[in-house]
């Protein structure tokens, strides 16, 4: 299980819709990449979360880590957006025992979705590239 952190900037959009203090985002991701990966699609990790915006720039979080080759995993952590569409965030996995820092931007769709890319380094030394979608709840 070794892991790299990563980071990835997206682009800038027009118009910003960014959260307020108090909002909810529901998300959903999924591994694109992972360093423990031998085989193309020989597994795959799934992950859900609710964020809780406490301000405007940084969120709490809960979810659910999901893996066909491992044990389901507790998350939970928090988020902290430079602007817009850069964010940090860092999460401990109960379940699997772990811990992670990432690096990811967040793109708009309409005023409430968004496509979010986010690349994580894990302490036990792997590295992820997740893609998603998440949802604004007002």
């Amino acid at each position: 299980m070794n892991r790299i952190l990563f980071f990835l900037i997206f682009i800038l959009s027009l118009t910003a819709f960014s959260q307020s203090s108090n909002d909810f985002m529901l998300g959903a991701g999924m591994d694109l990449l992972k360093t423990d990966n031998n085989k193309l699609f020989s597994k795959a990790q799934i992950g859900f979360e609710l964020n809780y915006f406490v301000v405007r720039k940084v969120s709490i979080s809960a979810g659910l880590e999901v893996w066909t080759e491992a044990r389901e995993s507790f998350a939970f952590g928090a988020r902290y957006y430079f602007n817009d569409y850069i964010l940090a965030r860092a999460r401990g996995l109960i379940g699997v025992n772990d811990f992670s820092l990432g690096l990811g931007g967040s793109i708009p769709l309409k005023k409430k979705v968004r496509i979010e890319l986010l690349g994580d380094f894990f302490f036990e030394g792997d590295f992820a590239l997740r893609g998603g979608v998440a949802y604004i709840l007002r």
